[in-house]
């Protein structure tokens, strides 16, 4: 998780990436886009319609990009975390099967010494 987390930091295109995607998933998103929208399309162009199409063609174009970026980067992360805990329980498995077993080895040796060898 940690190594995923440095990864990312140290690449100024994946912390690009990262700014932009937080970006274009907001309501500030929203509101600067439909007020540009608006703007354009009652005050700047009489036709707005051709070049409109054009531009949000290509925003639509490079916004799928980044929210492809933004799943890549989210399943590398839980791939990542689902590595650490699979190794964490992996530990905890071992230690408690080693606890398990010198508790059995202990309560063995508590046993014979309490009623002896023979077992009588």
């Amino acid at each position: 998780m940690l190594d995923e987390a440095k990864r990312r930091r140290e690449s100024i295109q994946l912390r690009l990436a990262d700014r932009i995607t937080a970006f274009a998933g907001s309501m500030n998103f929203v509101w600067i886009h439909a007020i540009l929208f608006a703007v354009w399309m009652l005050v700047l162009e009489q036709n707005p319609w051709p070049t409109l199409t054009l531009v949000v063609s290509l925003e639509a174009i490079f916004l799928s990009t980044f929210v492809m970026i933004g799943q890549n980067r989210q399943s590398a992360f839980q791939q990542a975390k689902a590595d650490h805990d699979f190794e964490a329980q992996e530990l905890e498995l071992k230690t408690n099967t080693d606890l398990t077993r010198q508790i059995h080895v202990l309560t063995e040796e508590l046993h014979r010494r309490v009623i002896g060898p023979s077992g009588s």
